[in-house]
């Protein structure tokens, strides 16, 4: 038996009666407990912390270039751990079997927080190896549920896991000199990762929270502009990554493409009916980042802005914003409680605004003071986490407040 999603679009299969009844520790129940709440504390604490390194108030030489631990870190570490724990927790309803609970559980997400430590107590290799094997064991554990109920819609999503933890693979191996490759192009890589799953989940999630919350909103979703937008963003960050310098023009204008398309998407979304509502508009305003992100990264190829500008609009503005108003949704929806943004969520979600704006724009209108914006930024950043982990932190270590599972 099925019904579907809040979003409207994903089969959801119905428990039988008894399924809902709560065992185990609260915390392990469910995989956004412990990753969703690893990852803002991490957030919380990696930014102001690369900031000290970068600053040269906090002397530490680790194994490997500071800037590319930094950059490492929120990939793999902080939007990796959200993946996850989403994934784990959008598997069970999208396929109506269990996720890892329990034990199981607590071994991912301690092998996560052993990597995040490794680095500064252990040999480099040892670092990469426990933070390669877990992106590797998600995707296959992902896998084998959508197989097992024969959701062939997710696949595309486990591929992509398959692809990050590739990404990963050639970071640590590029790092340690097995490659005669630049670990940026791992990085690069995994970014834009990360952008291809959020285009998808962000096409699914946004027009059907939309029209879920707003009454007399019908967004119809246009075959053509779908598959147009996808192919010209993943051509685009291919080409980004890969071509030869002398392509650069091509690189451009399609990436100048794909920032069109995903603004003409956005369109059709009513952006604006959602202004009211915080928890629509985060994610409005998350998606508006796509656009400019990709059109900086187009500007870029010419050498009229640098890519660190598209670079940090995709990752502190597209993402993170992106992530934080997923993370409080799905928390409060899966604790049972009410999906409406209180004013700590809202302040933290303007934080993040001001965070992304900071980091990206600040520098792009006055260069000359991109030290002080990359610190006004890393303090918005880890106030709008904290904020989190203070509000959410109870919640997620505790049972349902309907006493429910998971």
């Amino acid at each position: 038996m099925t019904k579907l999603n809040p979003t409207g679009y994903t089969p959801v299969r119905i428990q039988e009666p008894g399924a809902h009844r709560a065992h185990g520790w609260a915390f392990l129940r469910l995989g956004f407990r412990p990753f969703y709440l690893g990852a803002a504390l991490f957030a919380m604490v990696a930014v102001p912390l690369w900031v000290l390194v970068w600053l040269g108030w906090l002397q530490w030489t680790p194994a490997i270039a500071s800037m590319w631990w930094h950059a490492h870190e929120m990939l793999f570490g902080f939007v990796a751990a959200v993946v996850i724990g989403f994934l784990m927790t959008a598997g069970k309803a999208w396929t109506g079997l269990p996720t890892p609970r329990g034990p199981v559980l607590g071994v991912l997400a301690l092998v996560w927080l052993a990597a995040r430590v490794a680095l500064w107590w252990v040999p480099y290799g040892l670092y990469a190896a426990l933070d390669f094997v877990l992106l590797p064991t998600v995707a296959l554990i992902f896998l084998r549920l959508l197989l097992r109920a024969g959701n062939r819609r997710n696949l595309p999503i486990a591929g992509l896991l398959g692809l990050m933890a590739l990404s990963n693979g050639v970071f640590h191996a590029a790092a340690m000199g097995w490659l005669d490759l630049s670990p940026l192009v791992a990085l690069y890589a995994m970014l834009s990762l990360v952008v291809l799953l959020e285009s998808v989940m962000a096409g699914r999630v946004i027009p059907g929270f939309t029209m879920s919350a707003i009454a007399g909103i019908e967004i119809k979703p246009l075959a053509w502009l779908e598959r147009w937008v996808m192919f010209c963003t993943g051509a685009g960050l291919v080409l980004w990554i890969f071509a030869p310098p002398n392509l650069a023009p091509l690189t451009a204008l399609v990436l100048a493409g794909a920032a069109f398309l995903h603004g003409l998407r956005q369109s059709r979304w009513s952006p604006w009916a959602c202004r009211t509502r915080p928890m629509l508009w985060v994610l409005q305003l998350a998606y508006a980042w796509f656009p400019v992100g990709l059109g900086l990264l187009s500007l870029s190829m010419w050498g009229w802005v640098s890519i660190s500008a598209g670079v940090h609009a995709l990752a502190v503005g597209a993402t993170s914003l992106l992530i934080m108003g997923m993370i409080t949704r799905t928390a409060r929806g899966h604790t049972g409680r009410m999906i409406k943004a209180s004013k700590r969520e809202v302040t933290a979600f303007g934080l993040l605004v001001f965070a992304a704006f900071a980091r990206v724009v600040w520098p792009l209108v006055i260069p000359q003071q991109m030290t002080l914006a990359v610190i006004v930024s890393a303090i918005a950043w880890a106030l709008a986490f904290l904020i989190y982990v203070i509000t959410f932190g109870p919640w997620l270590v505790q049972t349902r407040k309907d006493g429910k599972d998971g």
